[in-house]
């Protein structure tokens, strides 16, 4: 017999209230219960990173995190960062710039993990955000046009030059 637990928290701004199964997973509460579909089913098993969220400002495989571990929490999908008017934020613009987008069934989870990167407000290397983005599997990008726009948009939030990327 299965059990249920309230779970009270914010998501993308707004304050929820649902029943869950207690079994049941945070990727699976986002997209069942609430129509998340930015929030990817790969490989379930944490390695893919298409199923990342921002709870509490950090990332996280939601589909390891129960959703009951929700309760609480400040929950944000890919669906948050874009603006009322429908204008896409600077990371996602990057990410269509530099063509860091094929099939895009990975694409939320990396901006996910980028946001977390960008809103530390620190300068990576390349080899530091080689090493922040690598629990993310893509089969079509190669990485490179992803990483590009990740550091385009690091250095344009912390006003240097981006020429050189």
């Amino acid at each position: 017999m299965a059990q249920y637990k309230l779970v009270k928290c914010i998501i993308n701004g707004k304050y929820t209230e649902t029943m869950v199964d207690v079994r049941a997973s945070l990727t699976d509460m986002l997209r069942n219960d609430y129509s998340l579909t930015s929030v990817k089913k790969g490989c379930e098993v944490g390695e893919c990173g298409a199923c990342n969220v921002l709870i509490d400002g950090e990332c996280f495989n939601s589909c390891i995190y129960l959703a009951v571990w929700a309760d609480g929490k400040n929950i944000r999908t890919l669906e948050s960062l874009m603006s009322p008017d429908g204008e896409l934020s600077d990371i996602q613009q990057a990410f269509v710039e530099e063509a860091a987008i094929q099939c895009g069934f990975c694409t939320p989870g990396f901006i996910m993990t980028a946001v977390e990167i960008l809103e530390s407000g620190k300068e990576y290397t390349d080899e530091e955000l080689r090493k922040l983005l690598s629990g993310h599997l893509c089969r079509c990008t190669g990485y490179e046009n992803i990483m590009r726009a990740v550091k385009k948009t690091m250095l344009k939030r912390l006003g240097k030059s981006v020429d050189k990327v």
